[in-house]
């Protein structure tokens, strides 16, 4: 299991550094306001890569799983830094169909993020547990859906570029498949969640049962 950590710890490193230097060169750069195909592709390959290794490899499955749920979610709290699309949105230097959806939604997500990690991650609140990852997710796919599609949308307004350039290029290319992640291996969890309380209950049953029968 600690080889597994050192693998993914290596292998997140390795997309950072990929995302950084081509970030720096302009490869997520777009100022035409054409479809952002690179930020689409940077944001979505680690994510099928992390599905296909997870479906593929039961050692990788019980290692994702084994992970604290709650420090998961906790990280999740990062994202309140979502209210900068907001602020350049007000002076104009991202698009409002981008910036608000994505900021408010990343504020309120990373706002109840520490709550949900130190009262939800548990079998007793499993459905809202998995509800708010969901959430997470749906935050992010729609955050990235209006950034590589603003420029085709809206061209009065603002342009997106300001995302697709250092530092906020890190965000959709980087940020965005790891909370995604994070959000993934908390609902898959969470589902296990019930049989496992069920498994604690069933024995008691079966102790007590004799009992019942005897009187």
């Amino acid at each position: 299991m600690k080889n597994y950590g050192k693998v993914v710890v290596g292998l997140g490193l390795a997309w950072f550094i990929f995302a950084l230097p081509a970030s720096a060169r302009g490869v997520f750069n777009n100022g035409e306001n054409r479809f952002g195909l690179a930020v689409a592709f940077a944001a979505l390959t680690p994510i099928l890569l992390f599905f296909l290794w997870f479906a593929a490899s039961p050692r990788f499955r019980q290692f994702a799983l084994s992970l604290d749920p709650r420090i998961l979610t906790f990280a999740q709290a990062w994202r309140v830094v979502g209210a900068t699309f907001v602020v350049l949105e007000a002076y104009r230097i991202l698009p409002a169909i981008f910036a608000l959806p994505a900021g408010y939604g990343d504020i309120a997500i990373g706002a109840t993020a520490p709550f949900v990690a130190w009262k939800l991650a548990d079998p007793g609140h499993r459905g809202t547990f998995i509800l708010w990852q969901f959430l997470g997710i749906s935050d992010l796919v729609i955050a990235v859906s209006l950034g590589t599609t603003a420029g085709l949308r809206v061209v009065q307004d603002a342009p997106i570029t300001a995302m697709t350039v250092l530092p906020l290029s890190l965000i959709p290319t980087f940020f965005v498949p790891l909370f995604t992640i994070f959000h993934v291996i908390c609902i898959a969890q969470a589902k296990g969640w019930k049989n496992a309380s069920l498994n604690t209950i069933q024995p008691r049953r079966l102790v007590n049962e004799p009992m019942t029968t005897g009187f």
